[in-house]
């Protein structure tokens, strides 16, 4: 019998108490549904974790599993929730459609209480399409060839988050954007609930385990709006607001929330979320967080691990890799060609680190493609809108997908559309259009260099005069008929420094090699001292935390060995 892997509550910002994991094993089966073999979700089956561990091409595969419902879920309505299945998949709940999603980095839920024959007893069954060839698809790494290699890794089929039941009543709350009202020292709340008639929404407000605020609303529709001020309470007077109640990667400070739902005194439903009070702004080219110039020291994270690809194997790897990157030096991480599981936003969250949020590229350009990524990007920015850890939000990274931005008007005006469907999303961060080059505008100005010389790098970044004659990557900075409009500068990728040793050195790629540990820190120090030193460089990001797949460039290896010395790469990145 084996121990149900990645049992904690799924989505930590929107938490009930009566719930049930959904992970562990189910009857599985690839190409069609005789559900002969057992898989263990929310592992994908190229998983050495999952039991399967077959990495080659996987047009279906099915997934079975018979629910025993505790009683205390019994007498209440169920919603069926997935994190995440790639690519296409429909869900049947005893022989009926339960719910269809097209989307492989986004989540999607169901009521499922009319379709169940029996509250005791009753089965899940999930169908997924994946085309491993499918370029259209918003797929990120996830290889089209057999085998990994350069830049590109395994592919993920089927389930890889978790899956879970809640019990809830008819009347429940479905969702609500918290958005911290900074200048104004206040919080508003966007609440979204699953019926239209009258009720009372109770919000109280905790710091500390200690009690800031209570406030009762009564909502008579089934979407409303309201702002709760925190300069008021007298838990708070005595507070120095920045520097005691500011949510930092150095001071992460957090306020717990207690959501309840009452209908003529009776308590329907019960949902504990969080928010920090943060801002992130762009004012007269400079980037700030909390009113105030923050410089960003990033590092590039892929999110995979090797026995279970793009699934933590736990809760801990989570933990463990925020506290290596923050042991490094680094105050954030661009999290790379994913939409990363929500539990590692909220450890970012508590622990204090930056996130970029991204998400998994297409790789030509079609009108269906860019309705699929609309569709997906609006899901995975209403799901983390509520994390005070993202501060910027990229939709589109080095062309990909739109490979003729430069001159192509439709390929401009799809990553025009994609910068101002985030903003109107979530007006409250900043947006990267097009990640590395070729620009259309956007809020930061972000370029790739590679260059293993630091001399050069050194010369390239010395002013903005130098910068805007650059050609990251043999591209413009900008696409053709949009320029610089005084954006803050970072360099979003460099480095990618290639070092192994022993059998990870075959077949090893980087963009630059170093041959020992010593021409590895050498070479770290130099690449990162040219551009801590560059006067308008606001920001950088390293290529990258860890190995992965054929690369070699992590400054960790797969199993988050150091290479060098952790307190070496955190005096280079203090400057």
């Amino acid at each position: 019998m084996h121990t149900v892997a990645r049992s904690e509550f799924p989505r930590p910002d929107f938490e009930r108490e009566n719930w049930l994991s959904l992970n562990g094993e189910w009857q599985f089966s690839i190409d069609s549904p005789v559900f002969d073999r057992v898989i263990r979700v929310p592992f994908a089956c190229e998983t050495r974790l999952s039991g399967i561990e077959e990495r080659g091409f996987h047009d279906r595969v099915y997934y079975r599993r018979t629910v025993e419902l505790p009683e205390r879920m019994r007498e209440h309505n169920l919603l069926l929730h997935f994190g995440a299945v790639d690519y296409s998949c429909r869900v049947f709940v005893d022989g009926r459609l339960a719910v269809a999603h097209m989307g492989g980095q986004t989540p999607f839920s169901a009521d499922i209480t009319p379709l169940l024959r029996s509250k005791e007893r009753f089965v899940i069954e999930v169908e997924v399409e994946d085309d491993p060839f499918d370029l259209e698809m918003p797929r990120g790494k996830q290889y089209w060839k057999e085998k990994p290699g350069g830049i590109f890794y395994d592919r993920t089929t089927g389930i890889w988050q978790s899956v879970w039941l809640e019990a809830v009543e008819p009347l429940y709350l479905k969702n609500c954007i918290i958005t911290p009202l900074f200048d104004k020292r206040a919080v508003r709340f966007d609440y979204t609930l699953s019926e239209g008639t009258g009720c009372t929404l109770e919000t109280v407000i905790t710091l500390d385990r200690r009690e800031v605020v209570r406030l009762s609303h009564d909502a008579s529709g089934q979407t409303g709006s309201f702002a709760i001020p925190l300069d008021s309470p007298d838990t708070l007077k005595q507070c120095d607001f920045f520097e005691e109640l500011c949510w930092t990667p150095e001071r992460p400070r957090l306020f717990d929330v207690l959501f309840t739902v009452k209908r003529e005194g009776e308590t329907l439903d019960r949902v504990r979320s969080y928010f920090g009070m943060r801002k992130v702004s762009v004012e007269d080219g400079v980037f700030l967080l909390n009113n105030r110039p923050y410089y960003q020291k990033l590092v590039l994270d892929q999110g995979y691990w090797p026995d279970s690809l793009l699934t933590a194997p736990d809760d801990e790897a989570f933990i463990r890799d925020i506290q290596l990157i923050k042991q490094m030096g680094f105050n954030g991480v661009r999290k790379h060609q994913k939409v990363e599981d929500p539990r590692f936003l909220y450890h970012a969250d508590r622990m204090g680190l930056l996130v970029w949020g991204e998400i998994g590229s297409a790789y030509v350009y079609s009108p269906n493609a860019a309705c699929r990524l609309y569709r997906e990007w609006q899901e995975a920015v209403l799901r983390d809108i509520n994390h005070p850890c993202i501060v910027a939000w990229t939709p589109l990274n080095e062309s990909w997908g739109v490979p003729a931005i430069h001159t192509d008007l439709a390929q401009q005006a799809h990553c025009q559309a994609l910068y101002h469907l985030t903003r109107s999303l979530d007006p409250t961060r900043p947006v990267i259009c097009n990640d590395g080059w070729e620009h259309t505008g956007g809020d930061l100005l972000t370029l790739h260099d590679y260059t293993a010389d630091a001399e050069l790098l050194a010369a390239r970044y010395r002013d903005m005069e130098q910068i805007l004659k650059l050609h990251p990557g043999k591209h413009s900075l900008y696409a053709r008929g949009f320029s610089y409009r005084g954006e803050p500068v970072l360099v979003s990728e460099y480095g990618g420094i290639k070092y192994a040793a022993g059998p990870a050195a075959d077949n090893a790629w980087g963009y630059c090699e170093a041959a020992d540990a010593k021409a590895f820190e050498d070479k770290y120090r130099a690449l990162t001292s040219a551009l801590l030193n560059a006067p308008d460089v606001q920001g950088y990001c390293y290529t990258q935390l860890t190995d992965v797949g054929t690369e070699t460039n992590g400054l960790l290896t797969q199993t988050r060995e150091a290479k060098i010395p952790l307190e070496t790469i955190r005096r280079i990145n203090r400057g």
